[in-house]
């Protein structure tokens, strides 16, 4: 695997490779079994968009890989003052052995791929976030047994957790399911690919959407950079929240995830988050793990 730009591009062997090797690294861990496979290698993390779970995940992980992380904000680098992406990745492809990156638009990540020569890994853009899902699926496999088979619906914005969910779902055999206000609907492309495998329903109906569901998924109604829009998003949404109501047309011993951080009392109620936490915190746990897997697989010998 050379890069981890979005989930559409792996096939169900490599994402189960991923996982595998996800469960053995956090397994050793929690063995205090240290490898140091990355050993003298270095991750450079761009940041366009802040976070705690990505960035202190990537850090702890390569750092226990035995390598060491650059952090990188739009103030440390030329490209925040205007220096081309094509440029930069190809002077950071002289310097580094990886490249995190967490940004607004797929296309710069595309390009560090196409214009660098090391593997670049993306961390969040506006259309995608494999990373996350692909802990999400590794958190449900834990828990469920499997993933075949099951059924995982999104409520809400359908934003590029979504989008990923979907396309990570249905490659790894589940069934998925969003419910959505119109208007806020997946990626177009996205939902047509799913809607031809005949394993993806879109609805603006939470009761149809949720029903007979395995996992219940949510994430927040404004993401980073709709600030303006929080208000009047609020409006829009305030009949998609995960609740008790919610709860009661899934599966009676339906998982609950969410990516945080959490608005509790907007898109999921504070009940249900206390009640799901053991698994909603694994899943943020995982995000180390799953991380540590790709790094390894995309920077790693052979």
């Amino acid at each position: 695997m050379k890069h981890l730009l979005k989930l559409g591009d792996l096939t169900p062997v490599e994402i189960t490779e991923i996982l595998d090797l996800a469960d053995v690294l956090k397994a050793e861990r929690k063995q205090g079994i240290k490898r140091p496979i990355l050993a003298g290698k270095s991750l450079g993390m761009i940041f366009q968009k802040s976070s705690t779970r990505t960035r202190v995940s990537f850090e702890v992980g390569i750092y226990e890989l035995g390598g060491q992380a650059l952090f990188l904000s739009p103030r440390d680098l030329q490209i925040g003052r205007g220096e081309p992406v094509e440029d930069t990745a190809r002077v950071l492809s002289r310097y580094l052995d990886g490249i995190m990156i967490r940004t607004f638009a797929q296309s710069e990540v595309e390009d560090l791929a196409k214009y660098g020569s090391i593997p670049i890994i993306n961390g969040l853009t506006d259309y995608c976030h494999p990373c996350q899902v692909l802990a999400d699926l590794q958190t449900i496999r834990e828990r469920k047994g499997g993933l075949e088979g099951l059924k995982m619906c999104y409520v809400g914005d359908g934003n590029n957790m979504a989008n990923s969910l979907i396309v990570g779902g249905i490659k790894m055999g589940m069934n998925v399911s969003t419910a959505c206000p119109k208007g806020y609907e997946p990626d177009s492309d996205i939902m047509k690919w799913a809607g031809e495998t005949g394993r993806y329903l879109c609805s603006e109906s939470i009761e149809e959407a949720v029903s007979g569901a395995d996992v219940v998924y949510t994430d927040v109604w404004a993401s980073m950079g709709q600030e303006d829009e929080a208000a009047e998003r609020k409006k829009i949404f305030k009949n998609y929240c995960v609740n008790a109501e919610t709860m009661s047309y899934a599966a009676k011993d339906a998982m609950v995830l969410h990516c945080l951080p959490a608005h509790r009392g907007e898109e999921i109620a504070a009940d249900v988050i206390e009640a799901h936490a053991d698994e909603i915190f694994e899943e943020a746990e995982n995000r180390l793990h799953a991380q540590k897997a790709v790094m390894v697989l995309t920077m790693g010998e052979g």
